[in-house]
C-alpha cells in the first residue's frame, strides 16, 4: 500500500482538486443515506403502536444533539400522523425515501464523474513521460531490451496501472468516508452491538488479505509473459519476409503459443484468484450479519436491551451498507499487487539511468570550422568486457572526406557513432575544434552532423514530412530543392499526390533505392557541416547505387565526411582511407596507397573483384 500511495503522490498531485470534488459528493451520499433510513424509524414504532409517547419540539443545541435530533423526528413524525393519517403519512415518508435516494445517487454520481477526469489524465500523464524517457535514453539501453517489451510496458503494463489506480481512487476515497459515517452511526446507535461487531471484522479482514498477498508475484510474471508475447508479435511482423522465404510458419506459429499458452497460465492463476474476491466477502460479509443479527435479537429479548426492534432493523440496514464499501476495499487489495506488479516494470524504464549526461554550463556551436578528433578512443557496451574500440587516433580535417573500411564487426559503425554521442567513450575524447564533444550542448552537437544510413527510416508519413523532418520553417521550394539535389523529384512527381503522397510504414510503398534518396534529401535540407554515411549503397542494385552515389556526391560537397563502406569502389576518391580491424586502425592512407602497401586493404579489394 505505502509503494501505491507513492504512485499516487508522483502522479495524482495535479488533480487534487478534482480529489476534493469527489470527497464533497462522497461526503453528502454518505449524509443522505444514513437520513433517509433513519427517518423510517419513528414512522415505524407509531405506525406498530411500539411508541406512544407525547413530542414536543425541542430547540436545536449541540448539548444533547443526538437526544434532541431524536425527539425532533419523532415529533415531526407524530405530527404527519396526527395532520393526514397513518396511510398518508406512511406514503409521505415513502415519497421523501425515494427523494433523499435520488439526491443520494445524484451526489454519488457526481462523485464518480469528477473523478473521470484525473483517472485519465494520470494515464496520460504516466503514458507520455514513458514514451519521452524512452526517446531519451540511449540506443544502448533500446538494444538491450526487446521493442515488443517495451511496447507491452506501455500498452498492458500502463493498463494495469489504470485499472488499479481507478480501483484504488474510487474506494479510497468513497469508502472510507461511507465507513467512518456509517461506523459513527452504528455507535451511537448501539455501542454493543458496534463492540461486538469489531471483535469479528479484523478476523475477516484477515482472511480476505490472505488471497492478495499472493498476487504481486503472480501478476509480475504474468506481465512478463504478455511482454514476451508482444516481443514475439513484433519480430514476427519485422521478419516475416525471411519467415516466409525459410518456410517457417509452423515453427514461428508454435513458438507464439507456447507463449501465448504460458500467458495464459500465468493471468489464469491471477484472475482465479482476484475472482474469489466477490464470492468471499459476499460469505464472509453473511457470516457477519448472521452473527450481528444472532446477537441483537439476544439483546431485544433480555430485559436489559438498549435498542428497540426498529432501530436494530436501522442498524441492520447501515451495518449491511457499510459491508458493502468493506468488500471494495477487499476487491481494491486484489487489483492494488497487480498494479505494483506493472509498475514495477513501468518503472524499470523510468528510472533507467541515462549515462550521457549534458555538461552543466555547455558550450555553444554552430558549425565546424577546423577539425574532428578522436584522442585515443576506447569503447566497451555496458555490461560487457571486450572492447569494441581500442586505441583510436584519427583526425578529419574540415571539408575532407574520411572513409573507414573493415569487416563486419571491426567497429566502424560503433567508431561514428561516438561522434554524435549516441554512446559516450569509456577512456580517451573526442573533440571537435579542440572542444570534448561532452562539454557541447547535445542539441548544438547533434545539428551539426546530418546521417544517411544503409536502412534508410522513413516514418508513416507523406514525402514533404519525411524530408522536412526535424527541420523548422521547411518550405516547399526548399524541399522540392532538396529532392532535386537527391534524385528523388521525378519519382515523387510521378506518385498520385506528389509531396502529399504517404510513403507507408518504414517507407514500404518505395523500393530501397527511392528510401535511400529520400533519406539524402533530407540531409541535404538540414544542411549539416559533418555527414556522416554508414554504409548508404551496400543494399542498392547498381542503377539505384548510381543515383544514390550522384545524390551523395552533391551532398558531400564542401561539408566534412566520414563514410563507412563496404563497397570500396564508393570511396576511391576518399582523402583518407582508414582500415579497422578489432578495434584497431591498422592502416591508413588513400587509395593507391593502400593498394601498394599489400595489407589488408587490398586483400578486401581483390575479394571484391572476383
Amino acid at each position: 500500500m505505502k509503494e501505491f500511495l507513492q504512485i499516487l503522490r508522483r502522479y495524482a498531485m495535479p488533480y487534487k482538486y478534482y480529489m476534493l470534488g469527489s470527497v464533497g459528493a462522497n461526503l453528502l451520499s454518505a449524509l443522505l443515506n444514513i437520513f433517509s433510513f433513519m427517518s423510517l424509524i419513528p414512522m415505524l414504532n407509531m405506525l406498530f403502536g411500539m411508541d406512544t409517547a407525547s413530542y414536543e419540539y425541542m430547540p436545536w443545541q449541540w448539548n444533547g444533539i443526538k437526544d434532541i435530533a431524536v425527539n425532533n423526528l419523532y415529533y415531526y413524525t407524530n405530527t404527519l400522523i396526527d395532520t393526514y393519517g397513518n396511510r398518508t403519512a406512511l406514503l409521505l415518508v415513502g415519497l421523501f425515501l425515494i427523494v433523499t435516494t435520488l439526491l443520494k445517487t445524484s451526489a454519488y454520481f457526481l462523485s464518480a464523474a469528477v473523478m473521470v477526469p484525473l483517472r485519465t489524465g494520470i494515464v496520460r500523464d504516466i503514458r507520455i513521460e514513458v514514451f519521452n524517457k524512452v526517446l531519451h535514453l540511449p540506443l544502448a539501453f533500446i538494444n538491450d531490451e526487446r521493442k515488443g517489451d517495451i511496447i507491452a510496458r506501455m500498452s498492458g503494463d500502463v493498463t494495469e496501472v489504470e485499472n488499479s489506480i481507478t480501483s484504488l481512487l474510487d474506494s479510497f476515497i468513497k469508502n472510507p468516508i461511507l465507513i467512518i459515517f456509517y461506523f459513527a452511526t452504528l455507535l451511537i446507535v448501539s455501542w454493543e452491538l458496534t463492540a461486538f461487531t469489531i471483535i469479528i471484522l479484523p478476523l475477516m479482514g484477515w482472511i480476505m488479505g490472505a488471497i492478495g498477498r499472493k498476487l504481486k508475484s503472480g501478476s509480475l510474471k504474468a506481465q512478463q509473459r504478455w511482454g514476451d508475447t508482444m516481443a514475439q508479435l513484433e519480430e514476427m511482423l519485422g521478419g516475416l519476409r525471411i519467415i516466409k522465404a525459410f518456410i517457417a510458419e509452423e515453427k514461428i506459429s508454435e513458438r507464439f503459443g507456447r507463449a501465448c499458452n504460458d500467458y495464459r497460465d500465468s493471468s489464469g492463476k491471477v484472475a482465479i484468484r482476484q475472482a474469489s474476491a466477490h464470492p468471499v466477502g459476499e460469505f464472509l460479509g453473511t457470516c457477519l450479519i448472521v452473527i450481528v443479527l444472532w446477537f441483537g435479537g439476544t439483546l431485544i429479548l433480555s430485559d436489559r436491551s438498549s435498542i428497540d426492534a426498529p432501530t436494530f432493523i436501522f442498524y441492520m440496514v447501515i451495518l449491511y451498507s457499510m459491508i458493502t464499501p468493506l468488500k471494495e476495499l477487499s476487491r481494491v487489495s486484489y487489483s492494488i499487487p497487480k498494479g505494483l506488479a506493472s509498475m514495477e516494470r513501468i518503472d524499470r524504464i523510468l528510472m533507467a539511468e541515462n549515462p550521457i549526461r549534458e555538461a552543466e554550463n555547455p558550450q555553444r556551436i554552430d558549425t565546424l570550422k577546423e577539425n574532428i578528433e578522436f584522442h585515443d578512443v576506447h569503447f566497451t557496451y555496458s555490461g560487457s568486457e571486450n572492447e569494441v574500440i581500442r586505441g583510436v587516433s584519427l583526425t578529419v580535417p574540415r571539408g575532407k572526406t574520411i572513409a573507414l573500411v573493415g569487416q563486419s564487426g571491426s567497429g566502424k559503425s560503433t567508431l561514428v557513432d561516438l561522434l554524435p554521442r549516441y554512446h559516450d567513450v569509456t577512456d580517451g575524447f573526442i573533440s571537435i575544434d579542440g572542444t570534448d564533444v561532452r562539454q557541447l550542448g547535445l542539441h548544438d552537437l547533434r545539428r551539426l552532423i546530418g546521417n544517411v544510413n544503409q536502412e534508410a527510416i522513413l516514418f508513416n508519413d507523406t514525402f514533404f514530412n519525411n524530408i522536412a523532418f526535424g527541420v523548422e520553417n521547411a518550405t516547399m521550394d526548399k524541399v522540392v530543392a532538396a529532392a532535386k539535389i537527391a534524385n528523388a523529384h521525378e519519382f515523387i512527381m510521378a506518385s498520385e499526390q506528389g509531396y502529399d503522397t504517404m510513403v507507408g510504414d518504414r517507407g514500404c510503398r518505395l523500393s530501397g533505392g527511392q528510401r535511400q534518396r529520400i533519406s539524402i534529401a533530407r540531409a541535404i535540407l538540414k544542411n549539416p557541416p559533418i555527414l556522416i554515411l554508414d554504409e548508404a549503397t551496400s543494399a542498392l542494385d547498381t542503377e539505384s547505387e548510381r543515383l544514390v552515389q550522384e545524390a551523395l556526391e552533391r551532398l558531400m560537397r564542401s561539408r566534412t565526411t566520414i563514410a563507412i563502406a563496404h563497397r570500396l569502389s564508393t570511396i576511391k576518391n576518399a582523402d583518407e582511407i582508414c582500415v579497422l580491424h578489432d578495434g584497431h586502425i591498422v592502416e591508413r592512407g588513400t587509395h593507391a596507397q593502400l593498394i601498394a602497401m599489400g595489407g589488408h586493404y587490398k586483400h578486401l579489394n581483390d575479394m571484391q573483384q572476383l
